[in-house]
């Protein structure tokens, strides 16, 4: 049996950033996590990680060394067209809620992921 396990992330504003990946990633708030310097979310169907996010005092100075990829084509194999579709259809709903795009990389078939950046300018990709 696996190890649960939370993604813990740095923050300027933790309730910002919960409320922003909860809509991105179809989660919730998580009960009791939920004061200005710390929230958490949850996958309300148990399955994935949990995610938190805590209030530091330095801002982000560089490339995150590790990142989420929204995966919203699923696991593999894929078609390649139907996964484009889905990637560009993703990423303006992403654009809506606060994040911003950086750049596309494309394959030698077609779109492979989409760079962006969350409200405080993490990295992300969208495949």
């Amino acid at each position: 049996m696996a190890t649960h396990w939370t993604l813990g992330c740095d923050a300027d504003d933790p309730q910002r950033l919960a409320e922003f990946w909860a809509v991105a990633l179809g989660y919730v708030k998580e009960p009791g996590f939920d004061e200005p310097d710390n929230a958490s979310i949850i996958d309300p169907d148990g399955v994935g990680p949990a995610i938190g996010f805590l209030k530091v005092p330095e801002r982000k100075t560089a490339k995150n060394r590790m990142h989420i990829d929204v995966r919203i084509a699923g696991p593999g194999p894929w078609d390649m067209a139907e996964r484009e579709r889905l990637v560009r259809a993703e990423v303006p709903r992403l654009v809506g809620i606060g994040a911003s795009v950086v750049r596309e990389e494309l394959y030698d078939d077609g779109l492979g992921h989409v760079v962006m950046l969350d409200p405080e300018g993490n990295e992300f990709c969208v495949a």
